[in-house]
């Protein structure tokens, strides 16, 4: 994912350095049996319907909202270079709400620096995810998670 001066209206990155191997922490975001314990911001759940981790795999899963909202996702696998990097879009091709996202996994030691960038298609379809759906805030809440799926294992 390049990052380039007309994207940096629509872009999202965060990095966090977690306390576990690097596989460790791979291995939470690609194993269905983990991931459906930590993704999300808190309060949500997740039914996971199919998750092929792979170029050109995808995963389907429901976010059951705290409000008793449920939110259809998909993301389709572009590039997995394990236990270094996901490249993925969230979201179906013919929705304008679609993003990219690149996620990599970097040792720090026995620590782990992971990076996850996003992009979305324009500048107002960011602030939208921002502002009305509280995206950075919620993003922080699914690393806290993860983390703490962490600790447990």
């Amino acid at each position: 994912m390049n990052v380039s001066s007309n994207t940096a209206d629509r872009e999202l990155v965060t990095t966090r350095i977690f306390d576990a191997p690097r596989e460790k922490v791979f291995e939470a975001w690609t194993n269905p049996e983990q991931v459906v314990h930590w993704w999300g911001p808190r309060g949500f759940t997740n039914t996971i319907h199919e998750m092929d981790v792979r170029p050109g795999g995808v995963w389907k899963f429901i976010m059951h909202g705290p409000d008793g909202v449920d939110y259809q996702n998909l993301i389709e696998y572009k590039e997995v270079v394990r236990p270094e990097k996901l490249v993925y879009s969230h979201g179906s091709n013919d929705d304008p709400r679609q993003f990219e996202v690149s996620v990599t996994f970097e040792e720090e030691g026995s620590k782990t620096k992971l990076t996850m960038h996003s992009i979305f298609r324009t500048a107002e379809e960011f602030k939208i995810k921002v502002e009305k759906f509280g995206a950075i805030e919620g993003l922080k809440g699914t690393l806290d998670r993860l983390e703490e799926q962490l600790a447990k294992r």
